[in-house]
This record gives structure tokens, C-alpha cells and sequence, in this order.
């Protein structure tokens, strides 16, 4: 063997020690032939654990439940946040083009750690502490979360549809990054639509 071919024996060799090394990290970036694909998952289910019979008709007093679960298929075991935000037809929602959450406050959060292939979930129940209707406009004061009461004073008017009073009850999924070591938006939500009648 010539020195040409033993320098290209030796570019090739380290070209794939440099591959094996940093396959964790071009895991995370680069889809596997198989075809695994690393996400999260965030849902809401209705009270028969459904995706359907979600509540949609609210009034004033009454609780109503649902279930909310994530899913962990990041390849690696993963601290989550779930916040729970309320808004008018008008208010923003996530923007997931730009990877950006709502800007409306979070009423309630839940957090869980979760292995990979894993999945977490718990419930959810809300009530209407306060409200009024004025003419073609409703207004809601207070809105329980788990037992624990949040001023959201939304108002919004009836539904260019004839729906109703909309509003949106909706989750934000957050992540926990170890380098920044703090939150971030991980560009996923999902919410269930409610019909302020009485």
C-alpha cells in the first residue's frame, strides 16, 4: 500500500468515526430510514375519554370535565408543561407557523416528566364562576380550573354563524430545554370550542 492510499484509508476511517460519534446528536435532526420520527403528542378527550362528546353548551355554575394526555416519542425521557389559556373568538391563539404561543396568560399549568414512548395524562375540570349577558354580548368573569378560581374577563357577541357566545378553552404544550434550562413552546396545541348559553 502507497502513501496515497493509505491517507485515503485513513480520511475514510476517520469520516466514519466522526459519523458514529455524533449519530445521537444527527438522530435528533435527521429521520431514520425506518422511518421513526421523533414528536410529541398533546390531547384533549371528552368525558366518555373520547374524542368526542366534548362539552360545548356551558352555563354558569355547572362543572364539566375532560382528560388531557401527552405523548412522548422524543427518543429520550422529557419534562413537559401544559398551560391551560381561555379566549375570546377575537384573542390570539399559538401561531405554529412561526413557532410562537399565545399571548394570553395561562390560567393553570400542569407539569410531568415522561419516558420515552411514554404517555402521561390527568383530568381537567372547569366551571363559570361568573357571567353576564348584555344585549348581544356576553361576558365571563371568572372561569374555575381544577377548583381554582382565575379572573379571564372575556366578553365576546354572537357568532356571525348563529353558534353562539364562542369562546376557547385551549392547551399550550411547553418543553423543557436542558442548555437554555428553561421552557419553550413546543409548537403544539389543541382546544375545544364553548357556547356561553346561560
Amino acid at each position: 500500500m502507497n502513501l496515497e492510499e493509505c491517507r485515503t484509508v485513513f480520511a475514510a476511517s476517520s469520516l466514519v468515526l466522526m459519523l458514529i460519534a455524533a449519530a445521537p446528536t444527527l438522530s435528533l435532526v435527521v429521520p431514520f430510514p425506518n422511518g421513526t420520527e421523533r414528536f410529541s403528542e398533546l390531547w384533549v378527550l371528552g368525558p366518555t375519554h373520547t374524542a368526542e362528546d366534548y362539552p360545548f353548551n356551558i352555563s354558569v355554575g355547572e362543572p364539566y370535565s375532560v382528560s388531557v394526555g401527552v405523548g412522548n416519542h422524543l427518543g429520550v425521557s422529557s419534562y413537559y408543561l401544559v398551560y391551560v389559556k381561555f379566549r375570546n373568538q377575537t384573542q390570539p391563539f399559538p401561531n405554529t407557523t412561526i413557532s410562537l404561543p399565545s399571548p394570553l396568560p395561562p390560567l393553570y399549568e400542569f407539569r410531568a416528566f415522561v419516558v420515552d414512548n411514554a404517555t402521561w395524562e390527568t383530568p381537567l375540570t372547569f366551571k363559570v364562576l361568573k357571567a353576564s349577558r348584555i344585549e348581544n354580548s356576553t361576558f365571563i368573569n371568572y372561569l374555575a380550573v381544577n377548583d381554582v378560581a382565575f379572573p379571564v374577563n372575556a366578553s365576546t357577541t354572537r357568532d356571525s354563524k348563529g353558534k353562539g357566545f364562542l369562546y376557547e378553552l385551549f392547551l399550550e404544550l411547553w418543553l423543557y430545554n436542558m442548555t437554555a434550562q428553561n421552557f419553550q413552546f413546543h409548537n403544539r396545541f389543541v382546544g375545544i370550542w364553548l357556547n356561553m348559553t346561560g
